[in-house]
């Protein structure tokens, strides 16, 4: 008998790269797909589809390849469980950026194998993704390697030191609330539409961060969500006592250094953290733990100039140890679990930002199994 085999995403503005990889599962056997919701989408992603459910499940049925779709009944990143219960598929077949540690197990517990595409586009044909076709699109990302949290003055006044952070490409559509700057970058959006202007750096920096902290606000974002969008490659982001804004920044963009840092470091998609967590509760912070986190991250910063991999992935580990001896509450018991599954794989991890969840970072000598690469901007 042909096999059954289920995928599950949003399939927003149907593209080349869409009907490429409903093309690769049909190969698998009979093709049957579990759309995301307008309500589900708008929780992960932070954002309305352009097409609604119905639209997007009417072109989706409309596939040859295509045996049957629905909306899945669900939230969240796991949507789908009772449409998958109920179909009993042989496959489950994901790509690289939408595998997550959760799916795995619950296949696994079901019974069913869970297949990773590559996103390899069809012949002839450009790379495709609905986060690209968005007018948004070239408004970068990014992501906090080592020292967060020294951009606040309630840790800095205990110890200065760096933050350093890299500019992502925004090929990936990241989830809403997992650590990369997501807030920001709609402000980012807001205030610039499609791209980030020519001009001074630092201060189209302040201008974002002003206008994601106006007067009044009882939580300050960090200023490195702001440098780290508008500044390209790897930064170094200095931080003095008890200062929103650094001293000095420094970054680092020449090819072989940012190819460098591309080719060991991965993603793991982890659950984005839930809304009203409050990483504050239960905080420790001293002088003791801001220095070793400032120490920590002069280690990665060496590191990355002098290109050694084990330096590097173990300035970023005690980054990392720093921030949640500090923060504890950073970390639960399903995050150290995915932790303990890779790290005899890895040379340093961490999570993504400093809000709980979003993503396992890991820092390896070889590639990781379904691993996400990231494109810094250049």
């Amino acid at each position: 008998m042909t096999k059954k085999v289920f995928v599950s995403g949003c399939y927003d503005m149907l593209h080349s790269g869409h009907i490429a990889f409903f093309i690769e599962a049909a190969s698998y056997g009979d093709l049957y797909v579990g759309l995301g919701s307008d309500k589900t989408i708008k929780s992960l992603k932070g954002r309305k589809t352009i097409n609604t459910d119905k639209e997007r499940l009417f072109m989706v049925q409309a596939l040859k390849m295509v045996r049957e779709a629905w909306i899945n009944s669900g939230s969240g990143l796991m949507d789908f469980e009772n449409e998958v219960r109920e179909l009993k598929p042989d496959v489950f077949f994901v790509n690289e950026d939408g595998y997550t540690p959760d799916k795995l197990e619950f296949c696994r517990d079901l019974g069913i194998e869970l297949i990773v595409s590559r996103r390899i586009p069809h012949e002839g044909l450009p790379t495709r993704s609905t986060t690209l076709l968005r007018h948004e699109c070239l408004i970068p990302f990014r992501l906090d390697l080592a020292g967060g949290w020294l951009d606040q003055p309630f840790v800095s006044k205990y110890y200065p030191g760096s933050v350093i952070t890299i500019s992502l490409e925004p090929e990936i559509e990241f989830n809403d609330r997992s650590g990369m700057a997501s807030s920001t970058r709609k402000k980012a959006i807001d205030l610039w539409q499609t791209d980030i202007p020519e001009g001074d750096a630092e201060k189209l920096a302040r201008t974002l961060f002003c206008v994601e902290n106006p007067p009044g606000t009882n939580y300050i974002s960090g200023s490195q969500d702001s440098i780290g969008i508008v500044f390209p490659g790897v930064n170094n982001i200095l931080y003095p006592k008890e200062n929103y804004w650094p001293t000095n920044i420094t970054s680092i963009t020449d090819e072989s250094t940012l190819s460098w840092i591309e080719n060991h470091l991965y993603l793991i998609n982890l659950s984005p953290r839930e809304s009203g967590y409050d990483v504050l509760s239960g905080t420790a912070i001293d002088e003791p733990g801001a220095r070793r986190l400032a120490e920590a991250a002069d280690n990665v910063w060496q590191a990355i100039t002098e290109k050694d991999l084990r330096g590097f992935g173990e300035g970023i580990r005690k980054s990392f140890e720093a921030q949640i001896a500090m923060f504890p509450n950073m970390v639960n018991p399903y995050i150290q679990e995915q932790i303990d599954f890779y790290k005899s794989e890895c040379l340093g991890w961490k999570i993504s930002g400093a809000g709980g969840g979003g993503y396992l970072v890991l820092i390896a000598e070889q590639p990781i199994k379904n691993g996400i690469r990231l494109k810094i901007r250049r």
